[in-house]
């Protein structure tokens, strides 16, 4: 190899590697965004997992051999292919690749989840047009194009209708239950029988095609088709048998495997779910959620080794068609190119990086930005993209279907299970017009490289660098407002907060929401006990400052709460806005209590002894209205905690009610209070009108709640 050709392989690693990384910084999310939105995973555990089964399905179970024409858009009769055409073919892939990974860098930076495979698409048509030009030639195949172009729509709208039906089923059959708990525990296990069933035939038909190859290869099996099913081209006819190779499209093996592992996950969940209890809180889970988290995990984890197996070759398919060219003596392109396992392992490496470094980026979009994710949601969601893509690459379609384009789709379709207020169509309408821009622009892109580059090596390595310091340049002056990956990782809470106050136990928005709603109730007990002591004619002085100190109290777990729901770290059933306006109506019955208290300071109180007795009868009235509230409240909690159930939503609106008539009580004995007070205080009118200045502050605290409770109706009409 001559020095100047070994400088333009090396460059081109340096394209592979690139590329390799913006795979894992873009197309991670698809695997870990929708369990980073349900909170299954931390970041920085979908991160590190998401590495682990990337790394390892890209080197353990990628093909041993690639087409040297990728996804099959270009048409090359090797039987006339010259060293030439060769070599031009060969700097289109280079051109191919670094346009396609310049595109990515530009969406991940953007936080835009776009599709790898349709980028490197883009930029190998963007050579072909060129080419075509050059050798005076037709290379493009546009049926293959044609196809790419109407996955744009047929892939998202399956993925979304799939995932819609499956958390229909979850809906009705589970979450709408009298017992969700006791329904879950024995038909979750059912539900993960298709559901690894449709993985396991997934995982040999995608993840597992080259571990086939070399099984068939070294004699392991006797015919690739006793597992996988043939392709047209292999001799398959139109229908489910192949009578001229005697294997059917869904070959028996195939089936029993994947039933077996479908049959061993489902019992194996069944055991698991005997020997816990499901109502222990566990990472902010309880019930169902709890159960469908461990399932989410197990799909995610099955997307990225999938993921990793199949677009591996995206980054190095390219470059070993490359490799193959400008590494032997001959020059010459064949069909397949052998894959070296140093670049087996450049490729895998590199895909790993990517998601550690800027994988987390689409993670948000995907798991955050779209809709909100719950655990039921986002197994849903998996469940959809994966089976719609094993029905897209089923031999009577192949169509190269993007899982990015999938995914999305189907955690719109399991958004607008909450209806259509549920999904932020403007945050999708940024991802569809990225889709549709990554063919145009990365084949602008390739063309305009390799046009500039000429296919002469020495242009090549002047153009490529250039190109890398444009790009750097570029990500360098937009790095204004940039999070850095160390705070992107960084486990939640685990910032210092200024508010001096004891850290919490609770996790989630709801579970500190109630902390705080018991730091209320505490305030308005101290409250009741200054009332009571001063209505009886004691000195309630350490009562009095006894609330102004667990008004104080309540005050700091909200404002602690507020820097947590500020910093992002949490799932809400409500949007932002929402939620904090809950927060202020909680927080009002707190400071209500603590005016009631200071009015009691002021002066001596009206001493009838029917007025004073009336204003202690108004105080329990409103403890009792605080206290059912606050058991509004931890329903709340439990109903964010183990899913959006039917029962859950019931109790939480019956004690809605149960507020409302508790207050209506405490109205009708604020009203008799103040009819007495008003005929009798006639002797003594600046007493009386401070008594009823106390009895409307402690009206005002039972409004309150009232106003509170009923800020959570629009949780339940969803």
């Amino acid at each position: 190899m001559e020095p100047i050709t070994m400088v333009v392989v090396a460059l081109a690693l340096m394209v592979c590697a690139y590329m390799a990384w913006n795979i894992g910084a873009n197309d991670v999310a698809n695997a870990m965004g929708t369990s980073v939105g349900s909170r299954a995973l931390t970041l920085k555990q979908a991160v590190i997992i998401a590495a682990i089964f990337e790394f390892a399905g890209a080197f353990f179970a990628g093909d041993a051999v690639t087409d040297t024409v990728r996804k099959g858009i270009l048409e090359v009769d090797f039987s006339t292919v010259t060293p030439d055409i060769s070599q031009d073919i060969a700097f289109g892939f280079i051109a191919a690749m670094m346009a396609a990974a310049t595109w990515l860098t530009i969406a991940t930076r953007f936080g835009l989840p776009v599709s790898t495979t349709h980028s490197i698409i883009g930029g190998i048509i963007g050579v072909g047009l060129v080419l075509e030009v050059d050798h005076e030639t037709s290379y493009i195949d546009w049926e293959v194009v044609q196809k790419v172009v109407m996955s744009w729509v047929a892939s998202p709208l399956m993925g979304a209708l799939v995932a819609f039906l499956s958390y229909w089923i979850i809906k009705k059959a589970i979450l709408d239950a009298d017992n969700p708990e006791q329904r879950s525990m024995w038909l979750a296990p059912i539900l993960a029988f298709p559901t690894f069933f449709v993985l396991g035939l997934a995982l040999q038909f995608k993840a597992l095609k080259g571990f086939f190859a070399k099984a068939q290869t070294n004699g392991w099996i006797a015919n690739k088709g006793d597992w996988l099913p043939y392709k047209p081209e292999d001799g398959g006819p139109a229908g489910s048998w192949n009578p001229t190779l005697d294997t059917a499209w869904f070959p028996a093996n195939s089936l029993i495997l994947a039933a077996i592992i479908g049959a061993i996950t489902s019992f194996g969940l069944y055991l698991v779910l005997r020997r816990i209890d499901i109502n222990e809180e566990s990472k902010g889970f309880t019930g169902v959620e709890r159960i469908f988290v461990w399932l989410q995990i197990i799909t995610a984890a099955y997307v990225a080794f999938a993921h990793g197996a199949n677009d591996r070759s995206n980054a190095i398919g390219p470059m070993a068609a490359v490799w193959q060219v400008l590494s032997n003596d001959t020059g010459m392109l064949m069909e397949e190119a052998p894959i070296p396992l140093w670049l087996v392992l450049l490729g895998s490496a590199g895909i790993a990086i990517g998601v550690l470094t800027w994988g987390w980026r689409v993670m948000e979009t995907i798991g955050k930005k779209i809709t909100e994710i719950t655990p039921t949601r986002g197994f849903a969601a998996e469940f959809g993209a994966a089976t719609t893509i094993m029905i897209f690459s089923m031999p009577f379609l192949a169509v190269p279907v993007s899982t990015t384009h999938t995914l999305v789709g189907a955690v719109v379709g399991v958004g607008l299970a909450g209806g259509a207020k549920a999904v932020d169509f403007r945050v999708f309408g940024k991802i569809a017009a990225s889709w549709v821009a990554s063919v145009p622009v990365a084949a602008f892109g390739a063309a305009t490289i390799y046009i500039l580059s000429g296919g002469d090596n020495l242009k090549m390595i002047i153009l490529l660098p250039i190109t890398f310091m444009a790009v750097g340049y570029v990500i360098w002056t937009t790095r204004d407002g940039e999070i850095y990956v160390e705070d992107a990782l960084s486990d939640a809470g685990s910032g210092d907060v200024s508010i001096e106050v004891n850290p919490p136990k609770a996790q989630t928005p709801f579970e500190l929401f109630h902390e705080h709603a018991e730091a209320v109730e505490a305030t308005v007990g101290h409250m009741l006990n200054a009332v009571n002591k001063t209505a009886s004619g004691e000195d309630a002085s350490e009562e009095i400052q006894a609330t102004v100190d667990a008004e104080l109290n309540a005050d700091n777990v909200k404002a602690a709460l507020r820097v947590k729901i500020a910093a992002s770290e949490f799932r809400l059933m409500v949007s932002m806005d929402e939620f904090l306006h809950m927060l202020s109506r909680q927080d009002r019955i707190a400071d209500y209590a603590q005016n009631v208290a200071e009015q009691l300071s002021f002066r001596e109180l009206y001493t009838d002894k029917k007025a004073r007795k009336l204003l202690m009868e108004m105080g329990e009235a409103v403890a009792e209205t605080v206290a059912v509230y606050e058991d509004t409240v931890e329903a709340m909690r439990d109903l964010s905690l183990g899913g959006e159930t039917k029962v859950a939503k019931a109790k939480v609106a019956e004690l809605i009610k149960e507020v409302n008539l508790k207050e209506h009580a405490a109205d009708e004995i604020e009203a008799k209070a103040a009819a007495h007070v008003f005929t009798s205080g006639d002797d003594d009118a600046l007493a009386a009108m401070h008594m009823y200045r106390v009895l409307q502050r402690m009206d005002d605290v039972a409004n309150a709640c009232e106003k509170a409770a009923n800020a959570f109706l629009p949780i339940l009409s969803k």
